[in-house]
């Protein structure tokens, strides 16, 4: 079972919402390349509100993605796009039910 997991949650600048869901959508291809991340969702909360959940097995898997190419691009562009800095927070799972439970 996944034990670690990272939340983030965005807040879009003004009129740059559809570029910030563009983002999160191109980032699928470089998350499906990371062997220690199990599941990765990019979600719209409200207009201007996104986020951002992954899970982890261990806390390895966790740190290559922290240190990967996602998150790179991710604050590389979070003056461009987002109205405050991205809120990260590293969350540990208690309980999960997956399809293979």
């Amino acid at each position: 079972m996944d034990r670690f997991a990272i939340l983030a949650l965005l807040n879009a600048r003004p009129g740059k919402e559809d570029e910030v869901e563009e983002f999160l959508k191109s980032a699928q291809p470089l998350v499906a390349e990371e062997t220690g991340t199990t599941s990765w969702y990019a979600i719209k909360i409200g207009p201007a509100s996104f986020g951002i959940f992954d899970t982890f097995v261990d806390e390895e898997g966790r740190t290559a993605h922290v240190s990967g190419a996602v998150a790179k691009a991710l604050f590389a562009r979070a003056e461009e796009l987002f109205a405050t800095a991205p809120q990260i927070e590293m969350a540990s799972i208690l309980a999960s039910k997956t399809p293979n439970d």
